[in-house]
């Protein structure tokens, strides 16, 4: 059996995180893998995977902040807020300014409240967004909170046809065209093909994504991820260094092992917490036997992990 682990992939575009999945199972030769969060297909980057007792953690990681790399093409506004979609408005966008473009992100910075694209995963009385979409019902979501700390413009094309898009919206015709490459830093839950169509709208143009890449979820980076190709049980991480990663560390003793595994807690073991009121408990071999969580003066396990010796 495949040991437990999280798998860091960098999906290609033109694939569903599914797909991910799906390779990722015959790769390694187990039906126990989920992942912390999807990806359009358009889009490329970070995938999070946990693999056979490794999946219990993955709770704690698809809600983590995250960083995109993206393409915004303002003087077009399609369907499904990207270049997948069919273009539904062009207007010349010759005359956006840089400095009309920072006004207007500004506003899409920080806490905002964000209405989801229509093509989303969003259930709506038990049924996808994008399912209700594509048979022609109306979707009406609600917005929603969610926090932009970073949404940066790194470069900036114009004409008729500034920007590489692959999807049927990256074309429009003669009109002027801007295209802006971004960075973003925000909170889980947020669309950048949202941010795309409010900028775009709120500059009187029409907006969409042409290109996205997530290059981070939390402290984990694309850099470190491999490609669908090169899956193996080599490339696992450990669940207690990923743990560790995430919420911070308590070491324990062999017997505080076994006291955890059975329910009990860890009279004034409080104190040695980190500053979050959770963490990774791990054992002197490096084992993680759970997730930890204060109990006043104590600590008490809120998840324990399937037993698994560290080679």
């Amino acid at each position: 059996m495949v040991r437990s682990g999280v798998l860091l992939v960098d999906k290609p575009g033109g694939m569903t995180s599914h797909d991910v999945v799906a390779r990722a199972r015959k790769a390694l030769g187990t039906r126990k893998i989920g992942h912390a969060g999807t990806l359009d297909p358009m889009a490329t980057g970070l995938l999070v995977l946990g693999v056979e007792g490794a999946t219990r953690l993955l709770t704690f990681i698809v809600g983590l902040d995250k960083t995109y790399e993206a393409t915004i093409r303002l003087g077009a506004a399609t369907d499904t807020d990207d270049a997948d979609g069919e273009i539904v408005m062009t207007t010349d966008a010759a005359a956006v300014t840089d400095d009309a473009i920072a006004e207007h992100i500004a506003p899409l910075t920080g806490l905002i409240s964000q209405v989801p694209s229509t093509v989303s995963a969003i259930k709506v009385d038990g049924r996808r967004a994008y399912d209700l979409a594509r048979a022609g019902e109306d979707v009406v979501l609600k917005s929603r909170e969610v926090t932009v700390s970073r949404f940066d413009v790194v470069a900036t094309r114009r004409g008729p046809s500034a920007g590489s898009g692959t999807g049927v919206g990256s074309g429009v015709g003669d009109a002027a065209v801007v295209d802006l490459d971004v960075v973003v830093d925000c909170s889980s839950g947020t669309y950048i093909r949202a941010l795309a169509r409010d900028l775009g709208s709120a500059l009187g143009v029409g907006g969409h994504l042409t290109a996205l890449r997530r290059t981070r979820i939390g402290p984990f980076d694309v850099n470190d991820a491999v490609g669908v190709d090169d899956i193996s049980e080599p490339g696992l991480f450990d669940p207690a260094d990923i743990a560790t990663a995430v919420l911070g560390r308590l070491d324990v003793t062999d017997d505080e092992a076994v006291d955890l595994r059975h329910g009990k807690r860890l009279a004034g073991a409080a104190a040695r917490l980190p500053a979050s009121r959770t963490a990774a408990a791990v054992t002197p071999n490096g084992a993680l036997v759970g997730i930890v969580e204060k109990r006043g003066a104590d600590v008490k396990s809120a998840m324990n992990m399937p037993y698994q010796a560290r080679a």
